[in-house]
């Protein structure tokens, strides 16, 4: 196959495509939008002739067999939508779990994640940047951060995360490491 006969390919692409059964919606496009499932294509040779005289017999039974058959249709896209409505609650939150929320308040030191470091920018480089401190809280998650220089920028509360101040000792301190008394 190559990229010039594409077109020759669609129609059984397109055909596999609304074959496949779909997690979200629990059964076929071809089964949601017809109200039955697909047949191979050479099944429906041999049954077409079969299915034509059956359908000309009687038109009040044809026309019964057609309000039963919509009716299975609507009740078919109706559980189809159920399925996908659960579908979406059901991802919204196994999302929901995985997100940390964090209220920052104004003065609180933080780390802002940087988006915009390169593909391999070292094995051991961080990806958090800075300190900044916090100068005002806006609504939908914003906030308004200052540097070390006084600049004042607008980020998105998901790009930060909190500073934690380290507590080892300072150049020019000195630290006892003789054992504690014991009885």
């Amino acid at each position: 196959m190559t990229r010039n006969d594409w077109s020759m390919k669609l129609d059984d692409a397109l055909w596999a495509y609304r074959a496949t059964y779909k997690t979200p919606i629990r059964t076929t496009s071809f089964n949601l939008l017809y109200g039955k499932s697909c047949h191979i294509l050479v099944e429906l040779e041999y049954k077409e002739m079969w299915a034509t005289k059956l359908l000309h017999f009687d038109l009040k039974t044809t026309e019964e067999k057609r309000f039963i058959q919509l009716n299975e249709l609507d009740e078919i896209r109706l559980g189809a939508y159920e399925s996908s409505k659960i579908y979406k609650e059901r991802t919204k939150a196994f999302h929901e779990k995985r997100i940390v929320s964090r209220d920052f308040k104004v003065g609180d030191k933080v780390l802002l994640f940087n988006m915009r470091l390169k593909l391999f920018p070292g094995k051991l480089k961080s990806h958090w940047s800075g300190l900044f401190i916090i100068k005002e809280v806006r609504e939908y998650g914003a906030y308004v951060l200052t540097n070390k220089n006084g600049e004042k920028f607008v980020v998105n509360g998901q790009r930060m995360k909190p500073y934690m101040t380290s507590d080892t000792p300072r150049e020019g301190t000195s630290v006892s490491f003789a054992e504690p008394y014991s009885v």
